[in-house]
């Protein structure tokens, strides 16, 4: 049983094969370096390369701006292709989705926002965030640094607890609040390129188990720029149409992808052990039965999220709604646990111990969602 095939065949256009097609030569370049990637806590270089050389930074660009255009789907199951091969690359890949749907979503009433949706789907730039700040924990939704504006220009300097691939991304899409006198909730999101305008230094280093690769490091962000830079859109708004659901959803197909790379690990070891011995039932075949009904509860349930945000795109009322809210988060909850547990499984243990020395291999694209 093919418990991993495409969620939604029947969608699945031509401008999609050619994305997986491409995905896939990345793939096999990420699941070569994925080993050194995480001992070293070093940045997957060479895959950020291939996905820039492949063209597949700007797929979600509208195709008027010079993207392709894909959709919530699509950009999912690239994301759990590259996930098989390599988790650091398929969550640097999610983030960039992620803040590029922010333009997509929120950028087409601003010319300098649409100039830049060109750039990044021309130049295949690579776009970070900046939503953490030392004094609020995790709560993006709050802000103690503030833009200030004057003579058509902002500064910001931001102590940011995390920015995940800060010193290798192309620009960093930061929050802040509104204004010095603006209350902590009235936050705007600014665009800061890599430029003679933008200083970063590191001011701390997290050892993120698993994901090394991503270089999830505190900075000192010191930024000044055109006013134009500021997304025209509160950032509360943006939270909510966007960026919450596309967040969940990209995290749950990096982690959909991570569990599937093992399944297959471990469906290799189990019928290796079946040929060996024909007549007996290879250990593990009990489990690995198990993990296919998680990956098929996983995929249900990312696919049932796609479906609900693509439904309420446009209508605002129902992306800021409680229920949509809670819905999209229990899926980051429920994802990632399911992924936790088969991850930890006594299979996928055993199987791992086995297969250790051997090459990782990237997906040959059958075992997107």
């Amino acid at each position: 049983m093919n418990v991993l095939r495409k969620i939604d065949t029947a969608s699945v256009t031509e401008a999609v094969e050619a994305a997986t097609e491409r995905m896939r030569r990345v793939a096999e370049i990420a699941a070569s370096h994925a080993d050194p990637v995480d001992k070293e806590g070093r940045f997957p270089a060479e895959t950020i390369e291939a996905l820039k050389r492949e063209r597949l930074l700007g797929v979600a660009i509208p195709i008027e701006h010079g993207g392709e255009g894909l959709g919530t789907m699509q950009i999912a199951d690239l994301i759990v292709q590259l996930g098989q091969a390599c988790g650091s690359s398929a969550m640097i890949y999610a983030m960039h989705q992620i803040k590029t749907l922010s333009f997509v979503t929120h950028g087409g009433a601003s010319d300098w926002h649409r100039a830049y949706m060109r750039r990044i789907a021309d130049e295949q730039l690579l776009m970070a965030s900046a939503t953490t700040e030392a004094g609020i924990g995790g709560n993006l939704r709050n802000s103690i640094c503030a833009v200030e504006v004057a003579g058509g220009r902002f500064a910001l300097t931001k102590e940011a607890t995390v920015i995940s691939y800060g010193n290798y991304a192309d620009a960093i899409l930061a929050t802040a609040r509104r204004a010095p006198d603006a209350a902590s909730s009235d936050q705007v999101m600014v665009v800061i390129p890599a430029d003679a305008n933008r200083t970063l230094d590191r001011t701390s280093v997290w050892d993120t188990l698993g994901m090394r690769g991503t270089c999830s490091d505190g900075f000192h962000l010191v930024a000044t720029g055109d006013a134009a830079q500021i997304f025209p859109k509160p950032f509360s708004e943006i939270a909510a149409q966007s960026m919450l659901a596309s967040s969940h959803i990209f995290w749950a197909a990096t982690w959909f992808g991570i569990a599937a790379d093992a399944f297959n690990r471990a469906q290799a070891f189990v019928k290796a052990a079946a040929r060996k011995q024909p007549d007996a039932m290879p250990p593990g075949a009990l489990r690995l039965a198990e993990a296919a009904a998680l990956l098929q509860e996983m995929k249900g349930h990312l696919a049932a999220a796609i479906r609900r945000f693509e439904a309420a795109t446009g209508d605002d009322d129902a992306l800021s709604s409680i229920g949509f809210a809670a819905e999209i988060n229990a899926l980051k909850v429920a994802a990632s646990e399911k992924a936790g547990a088969w991850c930890v499984s006594p299979c996928w243990s055993t199987a791992s111990s086995a297969t250790r020395t051997a090459p990782r291999s990237a997906s040959d694209g059958t075992c997107a969602m």
